[in-house]
């Protein structure tokens, strides 16, 4: 697949401050003990079950931060499914700085590798409806764009990134405001000209209220199988529709038959189980 990489400016500072939470006050002090200061080591990181890679680049930078004469190779890249036993990557490095920079690389490897994987699954269970499946902001705090980027990888989109590269209007805001119709109008009043606007609606009602108002993105929040049907009927393309709420692997593809365009899921980043992936020297 096709596949920007994030910028290593990104990256970097994730990785130095997971390896200075690991480094302590002292450094290694196992392997400072136990490995001649100018021995070298060679390195296959290896996938101990198939899954989706995303995250390659944590682990070179990792391992770079410590030995920057360090050689990284990698064998199947991020975006490509792994088969279990796969070699994701080789590296050649100071023995000390790739058995420093060790547990780092695999926590972020295989933590991004596993939301890629689940979101692979995601995809791949609407194959076919034309609904793309997006992530959320539940995402863990310092990594979302490390996470958002791993959903990629899947074959996911990305949901906003922040409070402030779209407007989305949640229960709560309507209710502050004083309704759908008077949140709306603020929001279309204040929001700049690349600003697109959604509102979570939890009704059928609340739905035909915000259709007049424009919005660019309509999410139905928790609607039954039945009613995001006839939400997709009234809507007539006025609006993106976003389904949310109640999604996991056994529910999607239903819901995607409904005809919505958008499924999000909170579960891609909160729930996705770490890829087991291995250092073997």
């Amino acid at each position: 697949m096709s596949l920007t990489p994030l910028p290593d400016l990104l990256i970097e500072p994730v990785v130095r401050a997971a390896l200075l939470e690991d480094l302590g006050r002292a450094g290694d002090i196992t392997a400072a003990a136990c490995v001649p200061p100018h021995a070298r080591l060679h390195g296959r990181f290896a996938a101990r079950q198939a899954g989706r890679i995303a995250g390659l680049d944590c682990v070179r930078l990792a391992i770079v931060a410590l030995d920057p004469t360090a050689v990284f190779q990698a064998h199947i890249p991020d975006g490509c499914d792994a088969p279990a036993g796969g070699v994701l990557a080789e590296v050649e490095a100071n023995a000390r700085a790739l058995l420093s920079a060790e547990r780092v690389a695999l926590n972020l490897l295989g933590r991004l590798s596993g939301v890629a994987t689940l979101t692979a699954q995601y995809v791949k269970a609407v194959r076919g409806t034309g609904a793309r499946i997006t992530c959320t902001r539940k995402t863990t705090p310092g990594l979302r764009a490390l996470e958002k980027y791993a959903v990629r990888c899947g074959g996911g989109v990305n949901h906003r990134y922040g409070l402030d590269d779209a407007i989305l209007i949640k229960d709560n805001h309507i209710v502050a405001a004083g309704g759908v119709g008077a949140a709306l109008e603020r929001a279309k009043a204040a929001a700049g000209h690349l600003v697109r606007i959604e509102i979570e609606v939890d009704t059928l009602a609340q739905l035909d209220e915000a259709l007049p108002h424009g919005p660019d993105v309509i999410l139905l929040d928790n609607f039954s199988l039945d009613d995001l049907r006839v939400a997709v009927a009234r809507a007539k393309g006025r609006a993106v529709l976003e389904a949310s709420g109640g999604v996991s692997l056994k529910t999607v593809g239903a819901i995607a038959q409904t005809g919505v365009d958008v499924i999000s899921s909170g579960a891609l980043t909160h729930s996705a189980p770490s890829l087991d992936i291995g250092l073997d020297t």
